[in-house]
């Protein structure tokens, strides 16, 4: 079985400069990290040029469907009927993307799929955590 799901969605940059329509931006999703989602923005998207990849709690996204979500660095909420408004607050700037409620919703049942929510826990290894923190102090 698979651990990781990932999924290419159109993400549309608000305000871009250059004019850059919609890029295709990338929600990784890894049972090793149960709780967390990446999302990866190709290099011809950013202002440094090079790829960006920013990381959030898999609630935030799911809550961020229904009502504006987040007071930190990554904020999302809903937006008409089938868009999602991802904000991306970095010192440089921030970056407002627009992503289609539904290929949110396919990638969270994907990631449902492969490790429930509720049960994020179960895929933990504390033990083995505990011992590279333990190796990482000495």
């Amino acid at each position: 079985m698979s651990t990781v799901i990932e999924a290419i969605v159109e993400a549309r940059l608000v305000a871009a400069a250059p004019r850059m329509p919609s890029i295709p931006a990338a929600l990784h999703y890894d049972r090793r990290d149960p709780y967390a989602v990446r999302m990866t923005f190709p290099a011809p998207a950013t202002l440094a040029g090079v790829e960006v990849c920013w990381t959030f709690s898999r609630e935030l996204l799911s809550a961020g469907l229904h009502e504006p979500q987040g007071e930190g660095d990554v904020r999302v909420r809903p937006y008409g009927y089938d868009r999602t408004v991802l904000e991306f607050h970095a010192p440089e700037g921030t970056a407002v993307v627009h992503v289609r409620s539904g290929e949110i919703r396919r990638f969270l049942r994907a990631a449902g799929e492969l490790v429930p929510v509720g049960l994020e826990h179960l895929q933990l290894d504390l033990d083995r955590g505990l011992a590279e923190l333990m190796r990482d102090s000495g």
